[in-house]
């Protein structure tokens, strides 16, 4: 009973930092649980691809599909506080108009949206939008398996990425405040880089095992034909995510945890249309 208490104690931790629904108020916080929570990220996707998959099997009763897909997406956005959509804006900004480390992480941390970010928002969600409608073309129930497998496979992906990289957000932040002497900037860089700093920076391999279980337990009940497929290639979208990662700022923040997420999600809905072609 005292396992099965703890357990969901980490799901919960898990699904109401990346979610908005409330924590039960028996739920204890500490860092040894912030950091074993991370093997639930994959089951929180399960939980927010479901309500989106919800909406959208709802929504087909009574609209068209392309409104329905639309109604799935707010749905997913509504429910996770369009926490990752964030945290792909900040790192397409923060990539994107910075020339050095301490450059980049300072735009990240900046509360307001640039250029770089809206345009990559505002094209990522085009075209999650345009595959969803593709495969809903082939059979509106696809979509379903699509929101469900899209939102788990994305967040172990993404989740995996504390395993072997480092946390850099505050060293950095650190020392660009020092070495600016900004005070009162770096207080403000602080709180923004407080909801973005993601719920683990470490993970165990105890973690990692439970985390990747969830991905191929969801993918192998799923059914699809082109699975070995799908991993392979998201293991390589993961390696070429790393590699960005380390050589833009020489780790992982929230924020590029995030951008890993929108990512490959975008890539598992392009995989699974490619396989019907």
């Amino acid at each position: 009973m005292d396992v099965l208490r703890r357990e969901l104690t980490l799901f919960f931790i898990a699904m109401g930092f990346f979610t908005r629904i409330p924590m039960p108020a028996w739920v204890k916080i500490d860092a040894d649980n912030l950091n074993k929570a991370n093997r639930y990220f994959g089951l929180v996707g399960i939980l927010v691809g479901a309500i989106s998959a919800l909406v959208y099997e709802i929504s087909l009763f009574v609209l068209p599909t392309s409104i329905s897909i639309i109604l799935a997406m707010i749905a997913g956005v509504a429910v996770t506080g369009a926490l990752h959509e964030d945290g792909l804006a900040d790192t397409a900004d923060g990539f994107g108009g910075g020339w050095t480390v301490a450059d980049k992480l300072k735009i990240m941390k900046d509360s307001r949206i640039g250029t770089y970010g809206a345009v990559t928002l505002l094209l990522s969600m085009i075209l999650k939008y345009m595959l969803l409608l593709e495969l809903a073309l082939y059979d509106p129930e696809l979509v379903i398996v699509a929101l469900i497998l899209g939102h788990c496979l994305s967040r172990v992906l993404a989740a995996s990425i504390i395993f072997t990289d480092t946390y850099v957000s505050d060293a950095y932040a650190s020392a660009t405040s020092v070495s600016e002497g900004v005070s009162d900037s770096a207080g403000e860089s602080k709180e923004k880089g407080s909801k973005s700093k993601p719920l683990a920076e470490s993970q165990t391999s105890n973690e990692l095992a439970i985390l990747l279980l969830t991905g191929v337990l969801a993918l192998w009940l799923s059914g699809l034909g082109s699975a070995i497929l799908i991993v392979v290639s998201l293991f390589l979208v993961r390696w070429l995510l790393v590699i960005v990662f380390r050589r833009q700022i020489g780790g992982y923040t929230g924020d590029t945890l995030g951008a890993a997420q929108q990512v490959s999600e975008l890539v598992f809905y392009m995989l699974l249309l490619a396989s019907l072609a």
